[in-house]
């Protein structure tokens, strides 16, 4: 089985509490997410903050407009310092997604640690090589530009 890490760092001239607040509330994903993705979050009545066991169901669609099911568990949630969500259902054998933030000097450090392991074996690791690995680095990308929106005091 391949296993991959994607890491991405971020900082965010705000409050601790104020990028807490944006990143631990659920609904917020679709906006820092390309719309091209067509992510649409399918879990009624989502409460605005994570919470330890708590099942997101999202349709997207990464690849060819084809929808995907993807279901994930908050599995660890620490105030103002990290979660983790965890797939359940979707296109990975393994998806584990560290969003963690820390108070520096003039702002927020965000760190993301995406671990994650492909399907379909050596199939799976060419994926990574010319497609995945690139999608999350668009993602990524996508997301920066979203929250220097989001937090505009970054560009300064």
């Amino acid at each position: 089985m391949a296993f991959y890490q994607f890491r991405r760092e971020q900082f965010i001239k705000s409050s601790i509490s104020e990028v807490w607040d944006f990143i631990s509330t659920p609904q917020n994903l679709k906006r820092i997410t390309p719309s091209y993705m067509g992510f649409d979050i399918r879990t009624p009545d989502l409460p605005k903050s994570a919470y330890e066991g708590m099942i997101i169901a999202y349709t997207v669609r990464p690849l060819l407009g084809i929808p995907t099911t993807w279901v994930t568990e908050i599995t660890h949630v620490v105030p103002q310092k990290y979660f983790v969500d965890e797939q359940r259902v979707g296109p990975y054998k393994l998806w584990h997604h560290e969003h963690h933030i820390e108070a520096v000097e003039g702002g927020v450090l965000m760190k993301d640690i995406v671990s994650y392991s492909p399907p379909l074996g050596p199939l799976g690791q060419l994926a990574n090589t010319f497609v995945i690995r690139k999608k999350l680095e668009e993602i990524f990308e996508f997301r920066k530009q979203a929250l220097e929106e989001i937090f505009p005091s970054l560009k300064e």
